[in-house]
């Protein structure tokens, strides 16, 4: 084999190939953290020594020529290649200190991780962990993080998963809200009630739905995707909302209502790669959060309202 021949820069590469997906030269130097001229000089670069075309420029607009689009698919490859030796290297390491990165929910970063987090701390001062709050699923086949903390169970053999238990979520309000606006005795009530929204209102009224709770459209007054925007809205009285009892037992401006309505089950599934799983610290930081996040709350629960009898 001529071994001169492999002369490839994968800088030069992956500039091409993250400018392909992100579609601009500006939104690939973002998710490269890079510069725009620096990374079109890679690009420019890569097109000078293939002696080949891999852009059109149309304005501020790229698109791929034939060539381009043939290469996407080999660079591609290349990509795969350079994610799984990352993650073999990774995984073999077996230095504590170093970098853990957690994805989760913001409502969990917020609520739940940092007791565990301090705890973590005291146990390896060396672990600099990075947190990733969204409600969004990180693709830890990919690197966007080590370890994730899911409400659904990942469905690909490169992942690792373990369920940790099944926590439930139940109905709370602000007793300004209830005070205002009257306390809901049953489900049908809730008809003429403001809910704050966790997420979009389709995809929100077709889990009430699933419920079988009388809700429309005229009941969903405000949302967020941001579940620590949408619970402050609980806590300030602008409406009712669905909450997990872990994160509601740390909220005193709540009390939950409809005491009688059957729990919500929501499962907490720990998730890493395979590859990662045998690394000594990303394996550390697994097993504590395990540990803790496996073990009941034993925080006070938020007070019930007290059906109203009248009397």
């Amino acid at each position: 084999m001529n071994w001169q021949s492999v002369a490839f820069d994968w800088n030069q590469a992956r500039a091409f190939l993250v400018t392909a997906k992100e579609g601009s030269l500006s939104a690939a130097a973002r998710a490269l953290s890079l510069t725009q001229p620096t990374l079109g000089r890679q690009v420019a670069a890569l097109e000078e020594d293939l002696g080949v075309a891999l852009f059109e420029r149309t304005g501020q607009k790229l698109s791929l020529t034939p060539t381009g689009r043939e290469l996407l698919e080999h660079v591609e490859a290349m990509a795969e290649a350079a994610t799984q030796i990352s993650l073999k290297a990774s995984g073999q390491s077996q230095d504590v200190a170093g970098k853990v990165c957690i994805a989760t929910t913001d409502l969990f970063a917020v609520y739940l991780l940092p007791p565990i987090l301090k705890e973590l701390r005291n146990q390896a001062p060396g672990v600099e962990v990075e947190v990733q709050a969204s409600n969004a699923l990180a693709d830890l086949r990919t690197r966007e993080a080590d370890i994730g903390i899911r409400h659904v169970r990942p469905d690909h053999a490169t992942l690792v998963a373990k369920l940790l238990r099944e926590t439930t979520a139940h109905f709370y309000a602000s007793p300004e809200y209830l005070e205002a606006r009257g306390t809901p005795q049953s489900p049908a009530d809730l008809s003429g009630h403001d809910f704050v929204g966790f997420s979009k209102p389709d995809r929100f009224l077709g889990w009430l739905k699933d419920l079988e709770l009388p809700i429309t459209a005229d009941n969903v007054r405000l949302f967020s995707e941001d579940g620590t925007v949408a619970w402050e809205m609980v806590k300030r009285g602008l409406g009712i909302g669905i909450m997990l009892k872990d994160v509601a037992e740390r909220t005193p401006e709540v009390v939950q209502i409809l005491p009688e309505f059957p729990p919500i089950p929501v499962p907490i599934w720990l998730t890493t790669h395979r590859e990662l799983h045998t690394s000594r610290r990303i394996r550390l930081v697994f097993d504590l959060l395990s540990k803790m996040l496996g073990q009941v709350p034993t925080a006070q629960s938020p007070k019930q309202c007290e059906p109203d009898t009248g009397s």
